[in-house]
Order: structure tokens, then C-alpha cells, then sequence
């Protein structure tokens, strides 16, 4: 007849009786058996009552048993362990058993360490020696196809050593149209702890608080996959303990409060590379090592899409990496080629979107037809005929759903480009190319008028016409720093609306645009898409019949080819035909610019003679005419020559030629603001400046040169601060002065960052002065 021993001490007993015999101590075994010191610690002090048989198992061979002495440790622990249902009842411990763990997984092991960091201090006790208030619970969400549920399975098989009292796993079909409710969720758990049909409470209260209490002090690890919002998962969670609950969701359940987050990320390219080498084997993908790489890229680093173009090339061993690779490469059929049995990147993505709201669905699939590579609220409401605050709700939404990426510091938003091109099927399916069309043209008028608007801001004498033309004055830009801000960030949407009115015919629109666009693009000559921009209005000039403005926007070409895009064979081609253009229609002003942008293409072609011989003819042109502008275009066209005789040579005619526009400036220009006259009297300071640098007046050359910077840093203009800066670094170099290595290095990494090719020339400013500066051998 068996002993009274309460159930579970005959155990405890046992295995302590077995540890000292072996001279081991409780992290002396736990090394052995691969069990946590936690847990030994708890089973010896009956805090575990029936740890599972592969624990026990692990102990015996640790501890050296017996086949016997194993046999009867397996039976005491038996005897702690919960009773299991009876054969009629279809829930117990197999049917919450934990998922098959897949063999190729790959990468996560920040993630999964910090959860193995996590399990090993649970149950640890306080400094007055009480146990922790609360059990733990990790959240692990992300968008579609991140591979959530593989990475808590995994995690959980690796964790499993530290829950000896039972590993439970849940799916509570979050994406279902019925989704698992708590109260069933609880009936399977507490089924899975022994408690028998009949016994059940019926409310989901009286279910949560049986279940909290059966786990009090022990030590479980529950998995609830696919969980759709705080209310299904509140219910199941234990509450004090030293149980862990892994939750995995599609949606970032921001309500549970005091858990432990893992936000997966998509995988690094070579970790998508790593994915494939598993499921295919090495010698496979090294044979096609590009190809693999290429395969990552288009998967877009997904972990689902890598895994199912492996498991598709791992059902077709004899076809190439390549052959995917191409299929792929073609946006149509990218999601076609995404399949691999029962795995679909297009099914993911369609589980989550059929649970979203009407109208975010709209939001959704309409703001997969913004250009670039982000949009703001404001984008996705014009495509999606919504108000703003709607607008910032539903992407809002969306992000919680993992199904938009949100930017950390601005109010943007971003596609993973497969969720893109799945948006856009909807698109073509649910709203049709004429809902569609709608959508583009009501949003390009918009962001062209808005861009119109803000660009006039640098046009200091047209302020009335800034706050009449936007399109939405209360939300419109304030000032050229909110204007400049608002260019930058919708530089892909205004440019990509430019494009579309040029191919609708919206010629007016273009040239207007084109137009106001023309002093802002001054302040960012390092924007090449200004080749874009004057392009299109020089097109829709013509489509006009309009000779003078196809003249204006040839010339503003000739620039961008010259400054921006740095090609001056396309430059001089501009300019020749703006030439002709400007003769024909009797416009000296736009002849005069001409031959001054055909200058400069002349100069970068090394045809310096000629250039001269231009610029002299400009100057002539300008110099007969009596307007504001012409006086402006003269100021440029004189800045220049100097600037051509200095590289020459002739330093001393270059400075002359600069002390007249210096002159000009001081005069005024009747009709332009001092402000405007201030940015072309600071060029012929940076010019003067350069000038004396050329003949070695390097003290005099120093104070134009900082006016200069000042003014530019003053007027909002980068590059052409870094560039006066670079000058003055070379007038300082001159003089020995110590600040001139400093000011040199901080125009070097300026440039640099601005990704203007000027930051060659201060580099190479920087390396003279250190070789000159060497110590002589």
C-alpha cells in the first residue's frame, strides 16, 4: 500500500535524495541536464509537483539512474501532474500540444535571445523575498508574412526546457470571420489542465479566475497565436506566477499594458539569402549566388515570399534561381510567382485586408498610387476622396494592423512593395481605371497647386499671389521654411502630378508650375529632377505654340543641365535652341540668358575663348535694356565673366569686371526687394573674394568671402553657403590662419551629405592644405 506522501513530495524528495548522492549541486545539474537552475530549484522545493516525462528524463540520465531508480522518478513525478481529460472529451493536453518547429529557421536571434533573457528570470524573487506580482507576456506583432507565428513556435520549443509544467498552445483565428472567443479559448486550456467537462464554470469571469489559479505556482509557457485585439486575450492571461505567454497578432494590441514587445523587422538581405541556402542546400545557391541575391530583393526581404520561392525552386530542383529571378523581376505577375501550394504572399495579405473597415480599405489601395517611396495623410485623402483627420485615422489604423510602416519622426507612411502591388490589384479590381484616373487627376491639380504656391514663397515680390493660389490656405505653408520643408518631403507627388498634367494636356498648369519653381530651384541646384521639371514645360510651350516661353524654359533647361545634371553638351543644346527661339519672337531679355547658359556649356567643354566671347555679347544685350529683370540677368551674366577671365588668368580684369556688379547692387534695382538685390550682391562678394585669393591678397579676401557665407547661410541656401565656405577655406589657407582646416572639413561634410559634387573640390582644397602644411624632408 502506497505511503501518504502528498503527491509531488515523494518527488521532490526523491530527486534531492539522488543530487547529493551524485555530489552535484542544483547549477551543477542544471548545466548536466540541460534544465534551468530555476527549475531545479523549484522541483526540490515542491514548487513543481509533476515536471513533463522528457524533463524527467533528462534528469535521470544527468543524475546517473538506473533503469529502476528511473522508472520510479518518472512515476513520482506522474503523480504531481495534472489528470488527464477522459477519452470522450475532445480537448486535452495533445490538442494544445505545441506546433511542429520547422528545421530551416532562419535569423530572429536578437529577438530570441532576449525571450530565452526573459523565461530565465522568471520567478526570481524580490529582496523581501516575495514572488513577482505578475506572470510575463511577450507580444510579438509585425505586418503580414514576417513570419510571427514561426518565431514564436521556435521560441517556444527553445523555451521549453524552463516550463517543466506544460507548454500550451492556442490559435485564436484572429482573421476568421469568427475568430476563437475567450471563453472557448478557456474551456481548451483549462481541459488541457486536467478539469473535466462537468466541472467548467460557465461565465468567461469564473473561467479566467480557475484558470489564473491553477497556474499560480506553476511554471507554463503559453503560445496564443493569431490574436485579434485586447479583448480575446486579456481572459487568458495568468496572472501571478511564473508562467510566460508568447502572443503573436498582426495588429499592435497597444492596449496590453506591462508586456514584453517584439516587433519583428523584415530580414536583412543576407539573412533572406541565409533562408534560401536552407531550403535549397548550399551548393545550389552558391552556383547562383546573384541570382539569390536578386531573389532576396524581389521577395522584398519577406521572410513568407523567400520561403515560398524556396519551397517553389525546392519542388522543381532542376530550374534555375535565375528563371524565378526574372519572372519575378516583372511587377504583374510578381505575386503569380509568389505561390507555392497552399503558401501565397497575395493570401496573407488579403487575411488582413477583408477585416478592415470600408474606407480604410479605400485609403489602403488608393494610396498604393502615390509616387516615391513614402506619402503623407494629406496624399492618401486626395486619392482617397477623404478629409484629412480621416485620412491620419485610417493610416493610423493601418499601421496598428502591421500593414503600413510609419516613419519615426515625420508623418509619413510606407508600403513594403509587395503589400503595394497587392494594394494595387484592388485597386484595378474594386475602383476600375476610371475611379482611378479620378483619383490621380483630382490629387495632381492639388499637389501642383500646392507646389505652385509654396515655390512662390522665394519670389519675394509675388507674396500676394502665395496666399491666393493654394489650394487649402488654412493648411497651406507659412514662410520659405515650411514651403522649402513641404517641397522637399512631396518632391515625388508634385514632380509625379507635373509628369501626369504634361501627358493630360494640363499645358498651362505645367508652365505655370515650371515657372514658380524657377528661383526655388536656385536654392537646390543639387536636385537633378530639375531636368524633369523644365523639360516638361518646355514641352508643353510648344504643345502651346508659345515661342517666348518655349524661349524662358530652354533657358531654365540649359541651367539644369549645366548645374544639376552637370551635362553641358545637353546644356549648349538648350541653349542654342532658346537662342533661336528668343530671336524670333524679339525677346533680348531671354536672348541675352541664352547666350549666357550657352556660355557656361561652352566653358565646361573646356571652349573657354568662346564662352568669353558670349558672355561679352550677353553683357552687351542686357546692358541695352531697361527693365528690372534685364538688370538682374546682367548682374549674372557679369558674375560670370569674371568669373571666366579669374580661370583665365586675368584675375585683375575678373575683379573689375565684379566691382561693377558690386556697384549695381549697391544702386538697387527699382521694382525687386533689397532682399532679392542682397543674394545677387552677396555672389559678387564670393566672387571679389576669389578674385583677391587669385592675386594673393589673401587678408583682403577674407572679409567679402565671410559677408558672403553669412548671407547665404541668412537667405536658406546650403549650397551655396558650402561652396562660399569652401572659398573662404582657401583665403584662410592663404594666411595660415588656424580656423581655414576646420572650415574647409565642415564644407567637405556638408557638401557630402547634400550629395552635391562640389564636395570633390573641398576635399581636394582640404588635401592641398595638408600638403602644404607638411614638414619639408
Amino acid at each position: 500500500m502506497r505511503s501518504a506522501i502528498p503527491a509531488g513530495d515523494e518527488f521532490r524528495q526523491q530527486l534531492r535524495h539522488f543530487r547529493t548522492r551524485a555530489g552535484l549541486s542544483q547549477e551543477a545539474l542544471s548545466e548536466a541536464a540541460g534544465v534551468s537552475v530555476r527549475a531545479v530549484a523549484d522541483m526540490e522545493r515542491g514548487r513543481t509537483l509533476g515536471p513533463q516525462r522528457r524533463t524527467v528524463q533528462a534528469l535521470a540520465q544527468a543524475l546517473g539512474l538506473s533503469e529502476d531508480e528511473a522508472a520510479g522518478l518518472e512515476k513520482s513525478a506522474a503523480l504531481g501532474r495534472p489528470r488527464p481529460r477522459t477519452a470522450t472529451s475532445p480537448a486535452g493536453p495533445v490538442a494544445l500540444a505545441l506546433p511542429r518547429d520547422i528545421r530551416d529557421f532562419t535569423a530572429r536571434g536578437p529577438a530570441l535571445a532576449r525571450l530565452l533573457e526573459l523565461a530565465a528570470g522568471l520567478g526570481d524573487t524580490d529582496p523581501g523575498g516575495n514572488e513577482p506580482t505578475v506572470s510575463a507576456v511577450s507580444l510579438i506583432t509585425g505586418q503580414p508574412g514576417l513570419g510571427k507565428t514561426a518565431f514564436a513556435v521556435h521560441a517556444a520549443h527553445r523555451l521549453g526546457p524552463h516550463f517543466p509544467d506544460g507548454q500550451f498552445a492556442v490559435d485564436l483565428r484572429g482573421m476568421d470571420a469568427e475568430p476563437t472567443s475567450p471563453r472557448d479559448a478557456l474551456a481548451r486550456l483549462l481541459g488541457a489542465m486536467g478539469i473535466a467537462d462537468g466541472a467548467l464554470p460557465s461565465t468567461l469571469d469564473e473561467r479566467a479566475a480557475m484558470w489564473r489559479s491553477l497556474l499560480r505556482d506553476r511554471r507554463v509557457l503559453l503560445l496564443l497565436d493569431n490574436a485579434l485585439d485586447e479583448d480575446q486575450v486579456l481572459p487568458l492571461l495568468p496572472g501571478t506566477g511564473p508562467s510566460l505567454t508568447l502572443v503573436t497578432s498582426r495588429n499592435s494590441l497597444a492596449g496590453l499594458d506591462s508586456v514584453h514587445r517584439t516587433d519583428l523587422a523584415l530580414l536583412r538581405r543576407e539573412e533572406a539569402v541565409e533562408l534560401l541556402t536552407r531550403i535549397l542546400g548550399p551548393e545550389r545557391v552558391q552556383a547562383e549566388a546573384q541570382a539569390a541575391r536578386d531573389l532576396a530583393d524581389l521577395c522584398g526581404h519577406l521572410p513568407l515570399a523567400v520561403r515560398i520561392a524556396g519551397q517553389r525552386l525546392l519542388s522543381r530542383p532542376h530550374e534555375r534561381l535565375a528563371k524565378l529571378a526574372a519572372r519575378l523581376a516583372a511587377e504583374g505577375r510578381r505575386l503569380d510567382g509568389l505561390e507555392a501550394g497552399s503558401l501565397r504572399v497575395r493570401a496573407a495579405f488579403a487575411l488582413s485586408y477583408r477585416q478592415l473597415p470600408p474606407d480604410t480599405r479605400t485609403f489602403l489601395r488608393r494610396a498604393a498610387l502615390a509616387a516615391g517611396p513614402d506619402f503623407g495623410p494629406e496624399t492618401g485623402a486626395l486619392l482617397a476622396g477623404l478629409t484629412f483627420d480621416e485620412a491620419v485615422a485610417c493610416a493610423e489604423d493601418l499601421t496598428d494592423a502591421g500593414l503600413l510602416q510609419s516613419d519615426a519622426v515625420a508623418e509619413r507612411y510606407r508600403f513594403h512593395d509587395l503589400l503595394r502591388l497587392y494594394a494595387l490589384e484592388q485597386t484595378e479590381a474594386e475602383d476600375g481605371p476610371e475611379v482611378r484616373d479620378a483619383a490621380l487627376d483630382r490629387t495632381a491639380r492639388w499637389m501642383l497647386a500646392r507646389a505652385t504656391a509654396a515655390a512662390l514663397h522665394y519670389e519675394a515680390h509675388r507674396e500676394r499671389a502665395v496666399r491666393a493660389a493654394d489650394p487649402d490656405p488654412d493648411s497651406a505653408p507659412t514662410g520659405k521654411s515650411e514651403a522649402r520643408a513641404w517641397l522637399e518631403a512631396e518632391r515625388a507627388q508634385w514632380l509625379a502630378a507635373l509628369h501626369r498634367a504634361h501627358r493630360s494636356g494640363w499645358h498651362r498648369e505645367v508652365l505655370d508650375t515650371a515657372e514658380a519653381m524657377h528661383w526655388f530651384s536656385d536654392m537646390t541646384q543639387h536636385w537633378e529632377q530639375w531636368v524633369e521639371v523644365f523639360s516638361c514645360a518646355t514641352d508643353s510651350a510648344r504643345a502651346l505654340g508659345d515661342r517666348r516661353q518655349e524661349a524662358v524654359h530652354l533657358n531654365y533647361l540649359a541651367w539644369a543641365h549645366n548645374l544639376c545634371a552637370h551635362n553641358p553638351e545637353a546644356a549648349l543644346a538648350s541653349a542654342d535652341a532658346a537662342l533661336e527661339a528668343a530671336r524670333d519672337c524679339g525677346d533680348g531679355l531671354q536672348e541675352g540668358w541664352a547666350l549666357g547658359y550657352g556660355a557656361g556649356a561652352l566653358h565646361r567643354q573646356g571652349r573657354a575663348e568662346d564662352a568669353h566671347d558670349r558672355l561679352r555679347e550677353s553683357a552687351r544685350c542686357l546692358a541695352a535694356l531697361d527693365s528690372p529683370e534685364a538688370r538682374l540677368a546682367e548682374l549674372t551674366i557679369l558674375n560670370t565673366l569674371g568669373n571666366l577671365l579669374r580661370h583665365l588668368g586675368r584675375a585683375a580684369e575678373a575683379l573689375e569686371i565684379h566691382r561693377r556688379s558690386e556697384q549695381i547692387c549697391r544702386t538697387g534695382v527699382p521694382g525687386r526687394t533689397d532682399e532679392l538685390v542682397a543674394l545677387y550682391h552677396a555672389v559678387a562678394r564670393q566672387q571679389i573674394g576669389n578674385d583677391l585669393v587669385a592675386l594673393e591678397r589673401w587678408h583682403e579676401a577674407e572679409a567679402p568671402l565671410r559677408q558672403a557665407l553669412a548671407d547665404f547661410e541668412a537667405a536658406h541656401m546650403p549650397v551655396w553657403a558650402e561652396h562660399a565656405r569652401v572659398d573662404l577655406g582657401r583665403a584662410l589657407s592663404g594666411t595660415r590662419h588656424p580656423e581655414a582646416r576646420q572650415t574647409l572639413r565642415t564644407a567637405r561634410d556638408a557638401l557630402a551629405e547634400l550629395k552635391s559634387p562640389l564636395h570633390a573640390e573641398a576635399a581636394a582644397a582640404l588635401a592641398a592644405l595638408d600638403e602644404a602644411s607638411a614638414p619639408s624632408r
